[in-house]
């Protein structure tokens, strides 16, 4: 600002006023920091709360259109984060678990949940956010049980929240009666595509739709801002949103996830352009339902998307299937992947992850259970087929899969995860060790079968029926073992855990048994290597499967 030689202002004035314009300035700019920081507490809280529950509501809800629209409002209003949910949902589809047309009917659900987060900055709740600080750090600090510090998080993630809004407020208020300011929101209220060009850009430098929507509460409750600038930057916000996902989906190789961006991008832009014609009635409408700026300003992005998901919605196939034409997946895209349900995308949202990791892992036993039925085939049957097959498995999946499931549980274990997360992280570990080995046992097996056809060592017929009878308990219990790890059953891991003691009885019955027709030459000396190196493996596949027992009865 420059002064005419008449001006009575002083300087050192002047000076004065321009410092505390900073100073209002910067406080915006902390308020919106904390603000942000509020909304990524709580959303980390509830996250640790509720993690497990989505992904519960993930394999039941995604099924059909309106089940996926259920899942998408539930899971964006309690992680309070649209744009955590985007990237595990490219996740899910890079990795096959759903399908784009699911996706798509999560993103209606995901456009109302985002709603919340300004339902809740509405609230005047004045000093009482210093209490929910203080809870929430007694929680996080003082409380032994580590159950209380996700309490904790969201307590002082709900007081940081509010206590951002009031920073910003306060701030605004004084910056509002600015000669520009004043200006500059005159222009906004009556240009609407100037604010939702505006609402998109800061959107997108802020990387928070979230948080865009905080700040314009705070200019409601500041009075700083008229209801269709509000709105106007509200609809710019939705759009900038979809900048954020384009940006994380150009760094993801998968075309699948650029679909999923490219969806998300064409409903919340098809929504402002339906809606800006209307502007002007739509605003006049929503100022009936409050007295409140701020909470209109709330009311105004819960019926905006509301609509928007209502109008779009029997046209998700559409959607999917429009993008799909898009942007078609290339040759390598179509071919299957050696994993089936882990992805790097799925980071953001450790429960997911987790619940991801034991579904690839199981995936895993239940090709290595395939092998020990192979196996079983090759050295009793003596089939060829069946002895490639163990050998192909182990050296074309087994091995390869069960080093990126690690490399993922270790990356995993580097995030901001629960004690009991840290836990499970460690457990998942250790039976991909069992499993693994549970490979290689049977890969000895496959070996076995091939020297024994080879040299053509013969069993005699006592040996073959105790080999079958062997296979058949080994099979029964690792598979038992396994069930008892997909399902969490204990009675079923006790079950696995005495058919491998009873396994023990039956290796000495049958090792007595062997040397007896050894020394009455019922058996070859041949024989004897194939036969006792035989019994050995079963035994440590029967070992490892009551590993995978046990760690259920641990848990």
């Amino acid at each position: 600002m420059l002064l005419s030689p008449g001006n009575s202002l002083s300087s050192d004035h002047l000076i004065e006023i321009e410092g505390a314009i900073m100073v209002n300035v910067l406080q915006v700019v902390g308020g919106l920091c904390l603000f942000l920081f509020g909304v990524h507490m709580l959303s980390k809280g509830m996250e640790k709360l509720a993690g497990h529950q989505l992904q519960h509501w993930l394999d039941r809800m995604t099924n059909r259109p309106i089940k996926a629209a259920i899942f998408g409002f539930s899971a964006t209003a309690l992680i309070q984060s649209s744009s955590l949910l985007m990237i595990t949902m490219m996740g899910l589809l890079s990795a096959n678990l759903m399908t784009l047309e699911q996706s798509v009917g999560v993103m209606m659900g995901q456009e109302i949940g985002t709603t919340l987060t300004g339902q809740i900055a509405a609230f005047h709740i004045g000093d009482f956010s210093y209490l929910f600080v203080a809870l929430g750090l007694i929680f996080i600090e003082f409380m032994p049980e580590e159950k209380w510090r996700k309490y904790g998080e969201i307590s002082m993630g709900f007081g940081l929240l509010f206590l951002g809004m009031n920073l910003m407020s306060g701030a605004l208020k004084v910056l509002a009666t600015l000669p520009e300011m004043e200006a500059w929101l005159t222009f906004m209220g009556q240009n609407v595509w100037a604010g939702v060009l505006a609402g998109a850009v800061v959107t997108a430098i802020i990387q928070s739709s979230s948080a865009m929507t905080g700040l314009v509460v705070a200019m409601g409750m500041s009075h700083a801002i008229t209801l269709p600038g509000a709105i106007a930057l509200l609809m710019g916000a939705n759009i900038g949103t979809c900048i954020d996902t384009q940006f994380i989906a150009s760094f993801n190789l998968s075309r699948m996830a650029f679909r999923a961006s490219l969806a998300q991008t064409f409903i919340n832009i098809a929504g402002v352009l339906l809606f800006l014609p209307f502007l002007t009635p739509f605003a006049g409408l929503v100022a009936r339902t409050s007295p409140d700026l701020a909470r209109q300003i709330a009311n105004a992005h819960t019926i905006f998307n509301i609509t928007v998901s209502v109008i779009l919605f029997p046209f998700v196939k559409y959607i999917a299937r429009g993008v799909e034409s898009l942007v078609p997946l290339t040759a390598a895209e179509q071919k299957p992947k050696l994993t089936a349900y882990i992805d790097p995308q799925q980071y953001s949202m450790p429960s997911v992850a987790l619940a991801e990791a034991v579904k690839e892992l199981l995936r895993i036993g239940e090709t290595t259970a395939e092998m020990v039925k192979c196996s079983r085939a090759a050295l009793v049957e003596d089939d060829t087929v069946a002895t490639q097959r163990v050998l192909e498995l182990e050296d074309g999946f087994i091995d390869p899969v069960c080093v990126m499931l690690e490399d993922f549980v270790n990356t995993l274990m580097r995030k901001d995860l629960s004690v009991e997360q840290q836990r499970r992280c460690f457990q998942i570990k250790s039976l991909i060790t069992d499993i693994e080995r549970v490979g290689d046992l049977t890969e000895n097996l496959a070996q076995f079968a091939q020297r024994k056809a080879q040299d053509a060592v013969p069993f005699s017929e006592e040996a073959q029926e105790e080999l079958e009878e062997l296979f058949e308990h080994t099979q029964k219990t690792y598979g038992l073992a396994l069930q008892a790890v997909q399902s969490d059953e204990r009675s079923l891991a006790r079950e696995a855990c005495a058919l491998e003691d009873e396994f023990d009885r039956m290796y000495m019955t049958a090792r007595e048994e062997h040397l007896a027709r050894l020394k009455n030459g019922v058996c070859q000396p041949e024989a004897n290597f194939i036969y006792n190196e035989t019994l050995r493996t079963l035994e440590r596949v029967c070992d490892h499967a009551d590993n995978l027992a046990l760690s259920v009865l641990a848990r």
